[in-house]
C-alpha cells in the first residue's frame, strides 16, 4: 500500500506496521486474551489484552506482534482446532511466546458468560481488553440468541430481518462499538476508574477471508488490492499501537485509523453513546 504513506501526529501512517508500531516496546508482565472470529474493527482497553480474530488474517497478526513483544496471549477463538494451529506457528518461530487456547463463539452469550467464567477461573490479572473480531456484509443469518450476526456479533443489538441490508447492517454494527466505547470511557472517568477504552479501524485489508460471502467483490478487491489495500502486517498495526504504545496510555473514549486518532461527528453523539452503553 504505497499510495497512503504520509504521517499523522502519532508518527506513524496507514503503510506502519504492527512491528514498526511496536518496536521497542517491552510488553512483557501483560496477559492478553485473543478472541477470534474474523477481523479487527473494535477495541476495548481495559487491564489484560483480548484480541478477537486471532486464527486469520490480522488477528493472527496481531496475536504474532504482542507475543513477540512479550504479551501472554490467551486466544479465545470459535475453532479451537484452527487456534491450536497458530499456536504452533508462531511458537515455531518465537520459542519464547506465551500462547494459550481458549474456546469462544461472539454469536452465543451463553458461550461469552462461560468463557467468562472459565477465564475468570484461571486468576489471571486484566491489563489490556482488545474485541478484535466480528463478521462483514454476509447472507441474513441470525445468532443463537436470535439477533441479526452482525449486530449480534461485532455488537449485541436489535434483529434487523424486515429491513435488511447488508453493509448498512455492519455500518450499523461498527458504529455501536463506537459509541458503545465512548460511553464506557466516559463512565469509567466519572467513576474515578483507571481504565481507558477507546475503539479503531484497520482499515481495508487484502488477502483476507472477510469478503468469503461476494465472490465477485473479493476477486475485484484483490486485483487493485496492492495499490488501495492494505496488507495484514499494516492491518494489525493500529490494534497494536492503541495496545501497547506509551502515546495512547491515558488516552480514553478515542477512535483511532492508522495509528492516528480520527475522531467523527456522528462517533461523539453523546445521546447514541448513552443508548448504546446501556443496552450493551
Amino acid at each position: 500500500m504505497w499510495i497512503f504513506g504520509w504521517k499523522g501526529p502519532s508518527g506513524f501512517s496507514a503503510c506502519s506496521t504492527a512491528e514498526e508500531v511496536t518496536k521497542g516496546i517491552d510488553g512483557t508482565g501483560l496477559t492478553a486474551i485473543n478472541l477470534v472470529v474474523l477481523e479487527v474493527s473494535y477495541n476495548l482497553i481495559a487491564c489484560i489484552l483480548t484480541i478477537s480474530g486471532a486464527s486469520s488474517g490480522i488477528g493472527t497478526e496481531t496475536t504474532r506482534v504482542l507475543a513477540l513483544r512479550g504479551v501472554h496471549v490467551v486466544m479465545a477463538v470459535r475453532n479451537t482446532g484452527n487456534g491450536g494451529k497458530v499456536k504452533e506457528a508462531i511458537l515455531k518461530e518465537n520459542p519464547n511466546a506465551k500462547l494459550d487456547v481458549m474456546e469462544l463463539d461472539l454469536g452465543s452469550m451463553a458461550s461469552v458468560r462461560k468463557f467468562a467464567s472459565e477465564y475468570k477461573s484461571l486468576g489471571l490479572a486484566l491489563n489490556l481488553l482488545i474485541n478484535n473480531a466480528g463478521v462483514v456484509a454476509p447472507p441474513f443469518m441470525l445468532t443463537k440468541d436470535n439477533l441479526e450476526l452482525q449486530f449480534g456479533t461485532n455488537h449485541i443489538g436489535k434483529n434487523h430481518k424486515s429491513l435488511f441490508s447488508t453493509m448498512p447492517a455492519y455500518g450499523q454494527a461498527k458504529l455501536a462499538n463506537i459509541l458503545h466505547a465512548n460511553e464506557l470511557a466516559k463512565r469509567l472517568k466519572e467513576e474515578g476508574v483507571e481504565i481507558t477504552a477507546n475503539s479503531l479501524h484497520p482499515g481495508i485489508i487484502t488477502t483476507t477471508n472477510l469478503l468469503r460471502h461476494h465472490g465477485i467483490i473479493d476477486a475485484l478487491a484483490n486485483m487493485v488490492a496492492k495499490y488501495f489495500m492494505k496488507s495484514i502486517p499494516q492491518g494489525a498495526a493500529t490494534t497494536c499501537y492503541v495496545t501497547l504504545h506509551p502515546q495512547v496510555k491515558e488516552v480514553s473514549g478515542e477512535y483511532f485509523c492508522d495509528s492516528n486518532a480520527k475522531p467523527t461527528a456522528l462517533a461523539k453523539d453523546e445521546e447514541l453513546a448513552k443508548n448504546c452503553g446501556t443496552s450493551a
